[in-house]
């Protein structure tokens, strides 16, 4: 069981529940860390567990028949996610790696299901999440058969701070740019040439470790 002020912490949604509701959310709540380049889970496994980072990254990626290596998604520390696979019960359909040292929470099913039958405001959360996603993963269809890199990896970038999943986590993220090309599904040498011309353009700020986003609205448009 997680402690109260732990959840609040790393959970923006918990914020919203009923005291009932928070302590039944809570008591379902366990953390797992993963060492960098662990799998958590592999296309194909049934990880029962809705799943929200507490602390590092995590990148979504699957492959092709044709063993065409395709990332879906990054997620960083406030992220949940997982939650149409816990609601159809199925295997995940992706790889779930960790870039680097990176803790988990993982809700229980039966305390997920509880709380989207009983919770209004989780429900709420729910619809709001999973219309996010639906938006992410067109424009990812789209951007990765119209775009050039500097595009793609300025989309990519644009989702790691996107105000309705990483609410309130304000513009600087801890990520390294070989991280970003992870991410991106660039070489470092490509997403270095990429950041440089965003940062020429005066898009984001490249920092040592990290990068400062100062024009969200832009870079989520760049290239289009």
């Amino acid at each position: 069981m997680i402690a109260a002020e732990q959840l609040r912490r790393i959970a923006f949604w918990s914020l919203d529940l009923r005291e009932g509701e928070f302590e039944h959310a809570r008591r379902g709540i366990v953390e797992k860390s993963f060492a960098e380049g662990s799998y958590i889970c592999h296309r194909g496994d049934r990880l029962e567990s809705w799943t929200g980072v507490t602390a590092g990254l995590v990148k979504l990626s699957t492959v092709s028949r044709t063993g065409k290596a395709v990332t879906l998604a990054g997620i960083r520390a406030g992220g949940w996610f997982g939650e149409g696979t816990v609601l159809k019960n199925e295997p995940r359909h992706y790889d779930l790696v960790a870039l680097r040292d990176t803790r988990m929470a993982l809700m229980e099913r039966s305390t997920f299901l509880w709380l989207f039958e009983n919770s209004v405001a989780f429900n709420r959360f729910l619809v709001r999440q999973l219309n996010e996603r639906l938006g992410q993963f067109i424009a990812l269809a789209e951007y990765d058969r119209m775009l050039d890199a500097t595009g793609r990896l300025a989309r990519n970038i644009a989702w790691l701070f996107n105000p309705v999943l990483y609410p309130n986590l304000g513009m600087q993220l801890e990520i390294s740019q070989e991280e970003i090309g992870l991410l991106s599904g660039l070489s470092r040498q490509a997403a270095n040439k990429s950041l440089q011309i965003l940062e020429g353009k005066g898009l984001l700020r490249v920092e040592h470790g990290g990068i400062t986003v100062l024009d969200l609205e832009r870079l989520s448009r760049y290239g289009g």
